[in-house]
Order: C-alpha cells, then sequence, then structure tokens
C-alpha cells in the first residue's frame, strides 16, 4: 500500500500558534538554523556576552540524524531531498511539541525556493502547503496544493490533503472532489475514507460507519505497520459516531483508536467527548503524558474546573490546578498580543472564557470569530455552546443558518441549540 499521510492531525491542528508564518519568513535558511525562534517586533541585544536570551526546551526527537540535515542544509540549502528531509522532521516536532516555532522552521528550510511557482517542484510545494495548513493559512495552502495539482494530478499526498483542508473550511462537496482523484489514483482505501467522513459530516451516519467498518476490516490493514491507517480510520468512526449520537458506539471507537498507538489528536479529541459528558475524572490521566501545548493544557484546566466544582478534585491538586489556570490565561494573553494571531487560537480561547472563565460574552465573540476561519464539528459546537450560555437568540440563528449553509449535521449541536449549554 503507498504511504501517504493522513488528515488525522491536520483536522484538529493544535499547539501554540505564533500567526500566519507562511510568507512571512524572511530569514535565510543558515539564519533560520541558527536564530532565536522567538518573533519579536524590535531586536534585543544582549547587553553581554553571559545575558541568556532564551532558553528553548530539551527535544528528545532533535536526533542525530537531524543534526545531520542541518548541517547538509547549510551546507546545500537548494538540495531538495535534504530540504524535505528536514522539514518534515520539523513539522513532526511541531505536532509531538504543541510548538508552532518549528513549523515555522519547516517553511524555513523551504524558503530556498521563494517565490513559489509552477516551476517549483512539485513535493516542496506539497509540504509547503503542508506545513501552511498546520499553521491554519488555510487559503496559503489551497493556492499551493492547486498549482501543484495542476502540473501533477496524479499526486495522491496532494489530493488528501486538499480534500482535509476543504472539509475543514466546511466546502464538503468540493472535498469530494479531491476525495474521488484518488480513486483515480487507485488509492481506494484513502478515497473511501474520505469520502464517508464527508457523508458522516452530512449526516448519513449510516452509511459511513459501514464504509469504514468494510476499510478496517481489510486483511491489508491488520498489519502493523498500518497502525496509524487504522488509527484515523478508528478516530474518524468515533467522531461520526459523536455526531450520530451514538454514545456507546463512540466511546469504544476512540478506546480502539487509543490502542492503536500513540496519538495527540485522539487523547484531545477523546478528552472532548469525555468532558462532555461528565467524565472529566479520566480526562486528566488520559492527557498526563501528552505535551503541554495549550490544547492539551486547555483540556486539563477544564476537567480540573469541574472536579473542583464538584467537591472531587483532590485536596494537593487545587494549587496546582490554579497555576495550571493561570499559566494558560497568561498564554491566552500573550498570543492576543500578537499581530493578527487572534483567529488562530479562538477556538481554544472560547473554550477558557466559555468553561473555565465563565465569560460567555467573550466566548461568543471568540467562537463567531474563530468559524469564520475553520468549521469543523467542534468549532460550530462551541459556537453553539457560547450562543446557548450567552441567550443569544440571534447568535443561535447564526449557528443553525452556518450548519444549513455547509450541510453539517450534528446530534450535539442540536441538542444544544434546543436547550441548555
Amino acid at each position: 500500500m503507498t504511504t501517504i499521510r493522513t488528515g488525522l492531525m491536520a483536522r484538529r491542528c493544535f499547539g501554540r500558534f505564533v500567526g500566519r508564518l507562511a510568507g512571512a519568513i524572511s530569514f535565510l535558511v543558515l539564519a533560520m538554523l541558527v536564530a532565536s525562534p522567538s518573533a519579536r517586533a524590535v531586536p534585543r541585544v544582549p547587553a553581554n556576552d553571559s545575558e541568556i536570551v532564551e532558553t528553548l526546551p530539551a527535544v528528545a526527537g532533535w536526533s542525530r540524524e537531524e543534526r545531520r540535515l542541518r548541517r547538509e542544509l547549510v551546507a546545500r540549502p537548494r538540495d531538495e531531498g535534504v530540504a524535505l528531509a528536514a522539514a518534515q522532521s520539523y513539522l513532526d516536532l511541531a505536532r509531538s511539541q504543541g510548538d508552532a516555532r518549528y513549523a515555522g522552521h519547516a517553511l524555513g528550510v523551504l524558503q530556498a525556493w521563494q517565490p513559489l511557482t509552477a516551476s517549483t517542484p512539485n513535493a516542496i510545494l506539497v509540504m509547503h502547503a503542508t506545513v501552511a495548513q498546520f499553521l491554519h493559512d488555510f487559503d496559503g495552502a489551497e493556492r499551493t496544493l492547486r498549482m501543484a495539482l495542476a502540473s501533477h494530478p496524479d499526486d495522491a499526498q496532494g489530493w488528501l490533503t486538499l480534500a482535509t483542508i476543504l472539509r475543514v473550511r466546511g466546502r464538503y462537496d468540493e472535498s469530494d472532489t479531491a476525495c474521488r482523484s484518488l480513486v483515480r489514483l487507485r488509492q481506494n482505501v484513502f478515497a473511501l475514507a474520505c469520502l464517508a467522513e464527508n457523508n458522516g459530516l452530512r449526516g448519513d451516519h449510516p452509511a459511513a460507519q459501514q464504509s469504514l467498518q468494510a476499510l478496517l476490516e481489510n486483511p491489508l490493514l491488520q498489519e502493523k505497520r498500518q497502525a496509524s491507517t487504522r488509527q484515523w480510520l478508528l478516530t474518524t468512526e468515533a467522531e461520526i459516531a459523536e455526531l450520530a449520537g451514538r454514545d456507546a458506539q463512540a466511546d469504544a471507537a476512540y478506546r480502539q483508536a487509543l490502542g492503536a498507538g500513540a496519538g495527540g489528536y485522539v487523547a484531545l479529541a477523546y478528552s472532548d467527548f469525555l468532558l462532555q459528558r461528565n467524565r472529566a475524572a479520566e480526562v486528566l490521566p488520559l492527557l498526563r503524558g501528552e505535551v503541554r501545548s495549550d490544547a492539551v493544557l486547555l483540556r486539563i484546566v477544564m476537567a480540573q474546573k469541574r472536579l473542583a466544582a464538584q467537591g472531587k478534585l483532590p485536596a494537593p491538586l487545587h494549587e496546582a490546578a490554579q497555576r495550571d489556570a493561570a499559566e494558560l490565561a497568561a498564554r491566552f494573553d500573550a498570543a492576543a498580543l500578537r499581530p493578527g494571531s487572534a483567529q488562530l487560537h479562538a477556538r481554544e480561547h472560547a473554550m477558557f472564557a466559555l468553561d473555565v472563565q465563565g465569560d460567555a460574552a467573550q466566548a461568543l465573540a471568540l467562537a463567531r470569530l474563530n468559524v469564520q476561519l475553520q468549521r469543523e464539528p467542534i468549532d460550530l459546537l462551541v459556537f453553539a455552546r457560547a450562543a446557548a450560555a450567552a441567550r443569544d437568540d440571534g447568535a443561535r440563528d447564526e449557528v443553525r443558518a452556518l450548519m444549513q449553509q455547509i450541510g453539517l449535521r450534528d446530534a450535539r449541536v442540536d441538542a444544544v441549540l434546543g436547550g441548555a449549554s
């Protein structure tokens, strides 16, 4: 089976987004490798050689191989193979560490091909689009992918990535077209899963579940090396079951997905499922081993808040919970100071305002801002919950209109709009 990276992580990008880095990085590759990764409006000049400008986290993923790649990039910045390997390595770090600065480095190693044109190597275009997608530059990623696919319509990874971006934006019919291009390329597993996910979003849950189950029973997907594909399919099955209001089925699929291997996205999705069903006590052990990205820390703080309100948070954890909440608030405050970054953080910030701070008005404003950028089910659910908490009938109508416009069917949103949050 051809190796294609699935859209699992792309569907709910998470981490400390530092702004739309696509097109904004103007440094040479060498400068990107040695400069401090923190963006500053005014350069900071150390007073002396002993002053520490910034302490970077120790990252176990920075292996000897990755250090070798960085050295080769300095010597040969336009070596396509080296650049692609280094960019993928940085993107993997961004995903695993929940730190978008590494995605900025991934774009940096691709700078030698700027400006991107139709003559740019196709693999560079697809990689650039994939990184831009992670940074929520969906418009830029779509433009780059369409340019790549116009000259290389046989690029399966490009079509799957484009289908994912269009789905995230709520453009299901266009996503279907990209999915069907995978059939022409004989990538039937990915094509069928891609179409099943879109069908599930539209409300055709039985057909979607049937397609996913047939794929999961495929002998080829029982092999150990297909674990990530199985996890993608199981997570998709769980999310479709949630849309249909089938909690027991969703729970079972999430647990199977977690058993298929490590996956930060799955842990976050299952945490949301647990929180929505008043099972906060299960969230803390689930996230204990995850990197404390904004999204992970948010779910931890939400779980602690729920447990404290129920008198179920152990006394020794109260002080830690207060520190966690203060840390998360400081992160959102810092993000708000970065020009153009408010929309990139809006989903998690809206959840924090609603479920931790109890500020329904701010949550509603942030949720409304967020759906201008992305329209996944979680985005509409947060919007609906904020509208209900704010007792804003006009906002409820906005959610209903948007659901109808994009064709999304979600039992959770229907329940919120019909009653209390």
